[in-house]
Parts: structure tokens; sequence; C-alpha cells
């Protein structure tokens, strides 16, 4: 079996797919990859035996700079990422059985192999990325925010932007491929049966008519480093200290400052990770400690508390490890999302806003740090699957031999 995967965003992107990969390859099939251009992904899937597949702009570029990139830009990234699909996928899925989607942008997917009669599948890391009356869409950079609370006829705005952006490109490819026009683009990516790689425990998918999601569970791998020498010191020099870090999420410096005052007021100590925002610590004080990569599998069972994005790894891990969490969204994609899911679980809390002062934060860390939501989030763990990457690997095995497992 040959099967192509495909993601294009940030890490929590591609890691998912890194995890299908390994177990795929573990089962004898060949696989290939499509990630962005940027060196840590390439890296990341060179170190699994795989030559990826560079398409479209870089996404850490998409990050850079102290504003977020306007609507105009977005616009046209979206668009040279369309074009570069088209330009990329049909070499990549030649020879394939499968081509796997998963996240958003995938735009050309589904075409190019509907043209190279190739079986697709799609794939969603969240639930609040597939159309539910049960929620409303997560708000997409660039896109305004529709004025009604319905979430149907929110679902309806967003695929209209959805086609406003993608519908005249997406057709003009297909008839150069002598294929039908669509009139949803979203819905034609998507498929009447999506998977869903996220955890049932962390966020189940609401029974929804017209969609018949697979939910796998979670696709991850067990991550055996061990952790830094520095890093050990720190830990065993004193209590438990609060991680905190925001991933590829364009976090501001004061946020960072915001939190390690926040903790010191309760006495408690911090852990900085860098992430893509480059985040560091306010002082030399020793109470601190700044860290790169590291095992975060590892590290999130030694830890009291973990501040984040809201990003579905992050989330997912932090839950894993029954460790609570102080989630500060941000205000794209599914980030808000999996901070309602922390607060409605009781396994944290969740908090508006890109900057919240210290006493937001101090009181957020009350309850976060309190006895009960310790037991809430360690009981949640207990019950968090390790298999989501195999079941997936195991239903596209079953895809080959002609099973009904994708739409």
């Amino acid at each position: 079996m040959r099967v192509l995967l495909s993601t294009y965003g940030s890490r929590g992107d591609v890691e998912p797919l890194v995890a299908l990969a390994v177990r795929l390859r573990e089962r004898g099939a060949q696989v290939r990859m499509c990630v962005p251009p940027d060196e840590e992904f390439a890296a990341r899937i060179a170190d699994i035996g795989i030559r990826p597949v560079p398409v479209g702009p870089s996404v850490r570029s998409l990050t850079r700079g102290t504003a977020p990139p306007s609507a105009a830009d977005l616009s046209r990234t979206r668009d040279a990422l369309v074009e570069a699909q088209f330009e990329q996928f049909p070499a990549a899925v030649e020879g394939c059985d499968v081509l796997v989607a998963a996240g958003l942008a995938q735009i050309a997917a589904r075409s190019v192999a509907e043209a190279a009669g190739v079986r697709y599948v799609y794939a969603s890391y969240a639930a609040v990325h597939l159309p539910s009356p049960h929620h409303a869409p997560p708000p997409r950079p660039g896109w305004p925010e529709p004025e009604t609370d319905d979430n149907r006829a929110r679902w309806e705005r967003d695929a209209h932007h959805v086609n406003t952006q993608f519908a005249e490109a997406l057709n003009r490819h297909r008839a150069s491929l002598g294929l039908p026009p669509v009139d949803n683009v979203r819905d034609h990516v998507l498929t009447d049966r999506p998977w869903l790689a996220a955890d049932p425990a962390l966020g189940a998918w609401p029974r929804t008519p017209g969609l018949d999601v697979v939910q796998t569970g979670t696709w991850s791998l067990p991550d055996e480093r061990p952790l830094p020498a520095d890093l050990m010191a720190f830990l065993t020099a004193g209590p438990p200290p609060v991680y905190v870090g925001f991933g590829s999420a364009n976090a501001p410096q004061d946020l960072a400052r915001s939190t390690i005052e926040a903790l010191r007021a309760q006495g408690r100590r911090a852990l900085v990770s860098r992430g893509w925002a480059d985040l560091g610590l306010i002082d030399d004080r020793d109470d601190c400690f700044a860290l790169g990569e590291v095992n975060h599998q590892r590290l999130f069972r030694q830890v009291a508390a973990v501040v984040h994005h809201g990003g579905a790894g992050t989330t997912a891990t932090a839950a894993r490890a029954g460790v609570p969490q102080v989630v500060v969204p941000a205000p794209v994609s599914d980030n808000p999302y999996w901070a309602g899911r922390v607060a409605d679980l009781g396994i944290g809390t969740a908090l508006d806003g890109p900057i919240p002062d210290t006493e937001t934060l101090t009181a957020a860390f009350r309850t976060a740090l309190a006895p009960d939501t310790r037991t809430r989030a360690e009981s949640l763990g207990a019950g968090i699957r390790t298999d989501g990457a195999a079941v997936a690997a195991d239903l596209l095995l079953g895809t080959a031999r002609g099973d009904a497992v994708a739409g």
C-alpha cells in the first residue's frame, strides 16, 4: 500500500501525520508526505526516514513581525497555496492508493486524488472544524465574523467565505483536469465521512445529520527522549514549576511577563518555553528557567500546571499527563475550542483576550492549582487513549482492501 499524507500549518498540524506515517510504515505501507517548506518540518520528517515534498510558502514566515498578516496578505497566501498544491500534488500522488489530507487549507487534494483515481480521506484535528449546529465554526484569520449567534447561519456564512476565496481557482483547475465544478468548496474538501483525529474523552464529536464522522483518537507517538540535565536540575531544585509556552502562536513578550508575575505572587516557579515567539525570562532570578524544544510528554508529568495557547497537540499532551491547564487561546482556528473544552471539563481555566492582566492570571492559577482541579485532570488523563494513529493506520489498510471506511 502506498499512501500520500498532506498537511499545511504549524508543528501541531505536522506531528499527527508523522505519527500516522510511523504506524503505517510499521504495517508495511510506503509513505510520502507533503508539508510546508520550513526546515524544521523537513528535518522532523527526515528523522523518520521519509523524504518530504515541500508545498506552499513558509509557515514560520507568516508568524514573524509584531502585527499579524493583513487580510489581503492572507488572501494572497491562500491563493498561492492552492496554486502550489495543484502544481505539486499530481506528481506526489502518482502511484499511491490513498491520499490523506489533514487540517485546514487542503483545497486541491480531493480534486487531484479524483483525477488520479486515488481514494481520498479528509481528517480534522478538532470537532469544531466540522459543520454542526452544536458549535459555531472557528474564526478564520482575515475573514469577518458573522453577526449572528445562530450556528447554522454561521456555518452557511463560513461556506460562503470559503467559496469566495477558493471556488474560482478550484473549479478552474478541476476543469483543466476534466472534472466537473463543485458548488460548496468547504464541504467538498471535508467529504460526508471525515475522520476526526481527537480523543473522545477530550473533544468528542456531537452526532450531526449529514456527517458520518469516524473518530480515531489523537494521532501521536510515545516520546522517550530524556530531559536535558540543566532542566532536570531546575525541576529537582524546588517544588513543581508551572510550564508557560505558546508554541507557534505569535505571543507577545508582555504575556510572559504577566504570567511570571502572577506565578511569583503565589510563590510558584516557572518554566518559559521560547516557541516561535522567542519568549524569554524577564530577569535573572533563579525561580524561572527558559527552555527550547523538549519532550513535553515527560516534562508535563513533572509540572504543577501548563499554560498554553490552546493548540490541539499541547491540550492533548497536557490532558494525557493529568496536569491542570490554563489556556490563553490565540483567537484563531481551534484554539478557542480547546480552551472551552478545558474549562467545560473542569481540568483548568480558559481566559479571554490576548494579554490577560496579572490579576486575571492570578485568579486563573488559583483555580487551576486547586487540588480538585488536579484530581479531575488526573481522572481524565487516565482515560485518554494513545492508539489513535494505530487505529487510523488500520483503517487505511482496510481502505486499501476495499472496505468502506472513508468517504
